[in-house]
């Protein structure tokens, strides 16, 4: 039997202690089954007749046994999440009444839902689209209220819409190649190389704008691997507790206090960094500490991989040739430049100065001064891209819409390069026939059952 036949149910909420916990039926024996459980504490009240957009109160039964008191939440077809007919069970929170109550549905012939399957569902009836389905997750793991707007502005269409209005400019122009291409007889006007050109190089800037958004935008809904690096007793630890708004590295004056790394994740302004303090990278020597060795050279293997490095240097002191090694190393990396300990520097200039060609920038504070976040707030939103980002524009929001957007900007970069060194326009519209088949997987249009699988993999169960 087909899937999309049945009835399945699953606990919408978070399992675990809570105020209530919700639990979705969805299927086209979604009135039927939930009768089967559930009571309305007026009896002359029906599941069997309630209509869409309505509630009642009542309690649900396992094997006869009256449990939990429940409110049923009544949704019809096509009007409802899924598309089908969708009933929303609450009970009090915690495990064991969630529990009874999804052995009682699954006792009376629903299934367990798929992870996904609800979202996936909402896709099949044309209730979204893939985009709007991918945004789905983007939301609930969205790390704070600018990431949440990003991915929100894709689950209301957006993204879709600007994909669309990129689709409807280069189907034209296919339109007007093939009609010129195929029915010479017609004596359709040939699109002349200004206007091709122009047009198309339109629709890859709109591209163009997107792919470069992305990484900005991912940053905003779900973080940054973040890294501490820098000498012994410059700060590193000092900041991530400044950071972190509590004590969660240990400071002292002792050269490798910290000797392996600190994770800890952080809100810093509308970003989530998962911070990474590491070992004071200094010589320890052949005969030297091997702890500290290992967590040396486990610092610089975080520098390798870290979306984000807080390169950090005592200002008070001048810079030793380690620090200019951790500079060199910096360069070429999203990487900013802490003078820490300005209070008890008396001119940072020179430090600025030799600093300044490794990084985009570098900032003087004081770890100990909560007012210090907030230059540093601002400066790694500058890096980052998240300043000059709109969150409620449409912006790509997963890999999979990345890589379509790409071969689509791609194809046209290869349709204006075919055009401009002399190929003729059948050959160019080869190259605009690719791009518009990328935007097609990119907004689900043609997708296969394989890459739809791929999206929803991710999805938790209940969504």
């Amino acid at each position: 039997m087909d899937r999309m036949h049945k009835t399945v149910c699953a606990l919408a909420t978070p399992p675990g202690a809570g105020g209530i916990a919700v639990v979705r039926v969805s299927g086209p024996e979604a009135y039927p089954i939930v009768s089967k459980v559930f009571v309305p504490m007026h009896r002359q009240k029906s599941v069997l007749d309630a209509r869409g957009y309505t509630a009642l109160f009542g309690h649900y039964t396992l094997r006869g046994a009256e449990m939990d008191e429940t409110v049923a939440l009544f949704f019809r077809a096509p009007h409802s999440y899924t598309g089908e007919d969708v009933i929303e069970l609450s009970v009090h929170g915690g495990t064991a009444m969630a529990d009874g109550l999804l052995e009682a549905l699954l006792l009376a012939g629903a299934e367990p839902a798929a992870p996904g399957e609800f979202t996936r569902r909402a896709l099949e009836h044309g209730r979204m689209s893939l985009t709007q389905a991918e945004a789905v997750m983007e939301v609930i793991s969205a790390n704070g209220r600018q990431g949440a707007a990003l991915a929100k502005s894709a689950l209301d269409g957006r993204l879709a819409k600007r994909i669309g209005g990129i689709q409807t400019a280069l189907q034209s122009v296919n339109a007007h190649l093939t009609a010129w291409v195929d029915y010479p007889e017609e004596d359709v006007p040939e699109l002349s190389d200004a206007q091709f050109t122009a047009a198309l190089q339109q629709q890859k800037t709109e591209l163009d704008s997107l792919i470069s958004g992305y990484g900005a935008g991912a940053v905003l809904r779900r973080g940054v691997d973040c890294v501490l690096l820098g000498r012994p007793n410059v700060g590193k630890s000092t900041l991530l507790n400044l950071l972190a708004g509590f004590d969660r590295a240990i400071v002292t004056p002792v050269a490798g206090t910290t000797r392996d790394i600190v994770e800890q994740a952080v809100q810093l302004g509308d970003i989530r960094l998962n911070l990474f303090d590491t070992a004071g990278v200094r010589e320890v020597g052949a005969d030297g500490d091997a702890i500290e060795a290992e967590g040396i050279r486990r610092s610089w293997k975080k520098l390798e991989e870290a979306g984000l490095v807080l390169a950090v240097f005592d200002a008070a002191q001048p810079l030793t040739d380690a620090d200019l090694e951790i500079a060199r190393r910096c360069q070429g990396r999203p990487a900013l430049a802490v003078l820490n300990k300005q209070d008890l520097a008396d001119s940072t200039e020179a430090a600025k100065a030799q600093l300044q060609p490794y990084f985009k920038q570098v900032i003087t504070l004081c770890a100990r001064d909560a007012a210090s976040l907030q230059p540093l707030t601002a400066a790694v939103a500058a890096l980052l891209g998240t300043a000059q980002l709109d969150p409620n524009a449409a912006q790509l929001c997963s890999a999979r819409q990345l890589a379509a957007a790409t071969r689509a900007r791609d194809a046209l970069t290869e349709a204006i390069c075919a055009k401009q060194n002399g190929f003729g326009l059948d050959a160019a519209a080869v190259c605009l026939t690719d791009a518009l088949q990328a935007l097609c997987d990119l907004t689900g249009e043609d997708a296969s059952d394989r890459t739809i699988d791929e999206v929803f993999e991710k999805f938790c169960v209940g969504k």
